[in-house]
């Protein structure tokens, strides 16, 4: 934490070194010549590194205040996964013998669970990045698989899924329930005259849990599939079924209405938004200080749909010239994503959230869960089998004020 302190210092060395420069040019109203310019200029580029450096320990602070507790932060992330087979897996599921570097993964995964239902994938397997037959393509797109001259497969167009390559903390391996406390209110600290004393105060804390919700997704493989496309149904299964899971982990983190699902960003009640208002750098600057004044310093970024982004791109100045994003968004990182869903739909209105995303937590209880059935009555006459894969995970915003949003009219 020494190190941690020091950098924090640092940062504020050299920020009150930037207001001096700032102020001094202001007080002699004029703007910062050439040396000042370069020294700022210098001193900003400093305080980003720093801030980014900052936001990477102070993570790295908060799991292992989590080991300490004896809660496990990562799976087999670390291990070597480069091998790992999806349809062997299953394969040999379906008979009950896993071999290799499949059944030690499964034996690691399903070791601290009291009921397996099939096969245990990890998830950095299938989130590396529905009805399968190999009948006519009128019927199915499974024969374009069958391996005589296979090509390389083209996958289909799919959602940018943003909310983990934004700065999520992402916790792995997780087996009970977890409770992530925090300190809400300080005391307060003064001036005394000798001999007084001091002005007791009191300090508060709340807590945010997050417990397992499943997610599930099934479909069908035929007979022939299995026996004649293992090559071309690896990366498939990788990702086709990975993205079908974490396409919907990521929608509910945006949205998620809880029950049965999490709680998302724009559904949380204590997650403050703005007033609606059209696209603009006032909006963009509103949410920013929303979160500066909430003494909100981790790394930050916009997330928002793909169309307000569409919008922001034809937003022009008086003289009709086209006002760059990063004019428009305070050199802030922006991304989009169809993933982001409307917040009216009459007139169709979409949300802008702006965020320190390491706020939001997503929790992974041991690995993706494939049970491979080839005994339903859809597939039982066939020969071929039903896919049911369940992904018990949790989304949880665990700093409330590390979030605002508003919607673009």
């Amino acid at each position: 934490m020494h190190s941690l302190n020091t950098m924090r210092e640092q940062r504020a060395s050299k920020v009150a070194e930037m207001r001096s420069l700032s102020e001094a040019a202001q007080s002699a109203n004029r703007d910062l010549d050439t040396s000042e310019r370069t020294r700022f200029d210098t001193l900003e580029s400093e305080v980003r590194g720093l801030s980014t450096r900052i936001t990477d320990a102070e993570k790295l602070a908060e799991f292992e205040r989590l080991e300490e507790r004896g809660e496990q932060v990562s799976g087999p992330i670390g291990r070597e996964l480069r091998g790992y087979s999806v349809a062997k897996a299953l394969t040999e599921g379906m008979n009950g013998r896993l071999s290799g570097l499949e059944a030690e993964m499964h034996r690691e995964l399903s070791r601290d669970r009291s009921e397996t239902r099939g096969v245990m994938v990890p998830t950095e397997v299938l989130f590396e990045r529905r009805d399968l037959s190999t009948t006519t393509p009128a019927d199915g797109p499974g024969s374009n698989l069958i391996a005589t001259q296979l090509g390389s497969l083209t996958d289909r167009r799919r959602a940018a899924l943003k909310v983990e390559s934004m700065g999520a903390t992402v916790l792995r391996g997780l087996t009970g329930n977890l409770d992530l406390p925090r300190l809400t209110e300080s005391g307060s600290a003064g001036f005394v005259a000798e001999r007084a004393d001091a002005t007791r105060s009191d300090v508060k804390f709340a807590k945010v849990g997050m417990t397992p919700k499943t997610v599930s997704a099934e479909y069908a493989i035929s007979r022939r599939m299995m026996l004649q496309s293992q090559t071309a149904l690896e990366p498939l299964l990788r990702a086709d079924l990975g993205y079908l899971l974490s396409q919907r982990l990521d929608a509910a983190a945006i949205m998620g209405g809880g029950a049965n699902e999490p709680v998302g960003i724009l559904a949380d009640a204590d997650v403050a938004s703005l007033t609606a208002a059209s696209l603009s750098s006032d909006l963009t600057a509103d949410l920013i200080a929303a979160l500066e004044l909430d003494d909100v310093t981790g790394t930050t970024a916009f997330l928002t749909h793909t169309s307000v982004l569409a919008q922001a791109r034809k937003i022009k100045d008086g003289d009709g010239h086209v006002i760059p994003l990063a004019e428009l968004f305070h050199n802030q990182r922006v991304e989009a994503s169809t993933q982001v869903p409307a917040t009216s739909p009459d007139p169709l209105a979409y949300p802008l959230i702006y965020g320190e995303w390491a706020s939001l937590y997503v929790g992974y209880w041991s690995g993706v869960d494939i049970l491979v059935n080839p005994y339903h009555a859809d597939v039982a006459s066939n020969g071929g089998a039903l896919l049911h894969a369940f992904l018990d995970a949790d989304v949880v915003v665990r700093h409330k004020e590390g979030f605002r949003w508003a919607e673009v009219n």
